[in-house]
């Protein structure tokens, strides 16, 4: 940041500063935008030590101020690098920059696992909704104040107050009463979870979302695999030919050719083996079913001939029943 440009001096600290953005700018084709509310220091040192030990990537953090005239002075100085202009347009609110050269989901995932639990503070947005459920809560009878000004019923129950129906006390991106903090608190609750978070990517000079980063590359095939299908659903319907349905016609137009050479005394090469085998079904292993069938008629046939050997039976029951009781 020479000191001719704006007719001051600047610090040696903002000199290396710019210096090392303008670097980073040069060497990272891939930047992350994440947003650092209540993160503190020693997880952000946590988070710089994931990431040297893979995927590497770098965090930058300053003043947003600093960042943009850096970012806008290096898109101006070569018409190719004009697209960084929509990365400093994105440099608002509590963000910083994160560099990489890796696959930017997994740097994305890298950054967002590291989260640290906090207890809820008045006038903070709340990430997640948080409710009470029913149940008693350990609190003494004296502290029904909190429970009536929040408009929650409750009972005394065995010397300590028990919440009569669920509740829900916060709402995700709204503020934290000062009353319900205090609650959530006294209850010993601790609902939210706070560490960085990626909310914009700037790749080849175009700004994604950060969703785009869940769509992986079997999602791609199959999408593809789907619009093909229905291409070529289309063509079969109207006729039309294209490159995906033409197995589909030509399985279909030798269907047809088949079907007419049974039915009439037109004949080709591939209609022939159908017809020998329509002729002749023993050649081909057919008939064995019914050779089969005889087999098992058989065996049916000796069936009765050994049940009316096994007749005389009954007539030896009889025999030995047929007696005199007064004998």
């Amino acid at each position: 940041m020479p000191d001719e440009e704006v007719g001051r001096v600047y610090s040696q600290r903002k000199l290396d500063f710019a210096a090392r953005l303008e670097k980073l700018l040069q060497d990272f084709s891939k930047v992350l935008i994440i947003c650092a509310d209540n993160v503190g220091s020693q997880q952000m040192h946590v988070v710089r030590a994931d990431l040297r030990k893979g995927p590497f990537a770098e965090i930058l953090m300053g003043k947003n101020t600093m960042i943009k005239y850096v970012i806008r002075r290096f898109a101006a100085s070569d018409p190719a690098y004009a697209s960084f202009n929509k990365l400093a347009d994105l440099c608002t609110l509590n963000v910083g920059l994160v560099f990489t050269n890796d696959e930017p989901k997994v740097v994305r995932d890298t950054l967002e696992k590291n989260k640290v639990t906090a207890g809820a503070k008045a006038g903070a947005l709340a990430p997640v909704d948080v409710a009470i459920e029913a149940g008693p809560t350990g609190l003494e009878p004296t502290q029904t104040g909190f429970f009536q000004a929040l408009g929650i019923a409750t009972k005394i129950t065995k010397g300590a107050i028990e919440i009569i129906s669920r509740v829900q006390l916060c709402t995700a991106g709204e503020k934290v009463g000062s009353s319900e903090a205090v609650l959530l608190t006294k209850m010993g609750m601790k609902p939210f979870e706070y560490g960085l978070k990626v909310v914009n990517v700037f790749q080849d000079g175009s700004v994604l979302d950060p969703k785009v980063l869940d769509i992986s590359d079997d999602d791609v095939v199959n999408l593809f695999l789907q619009a093909v299908n229905n291409v070529s659903a289309v063509s079969l319907k109207i006729g039309y030919p294209v490159q995906s349905a033409v197995p589909h016609q030509m399985i279909t137009g030798f269907k047809n050719c088949l079907a007419l050479a049974l039915e009439t005394e037109i004949s080709f090469e591939a209609a022939e083996l159908a017809k020998d085998m329509i002729a002749n079904p023993g050649k081909y292993g057919g008939g064995g079913g019914g050779g089969g069938g005889g087999g098992g008629g058989g065996g049916a046939a000796a069936a009765p001939a050994a049940a009316a050997a096994k007749a005389p039976e009954p007539e030896e029951e009889e025999e030995e029943m047929a007696f005199d009781l007064f004998d």
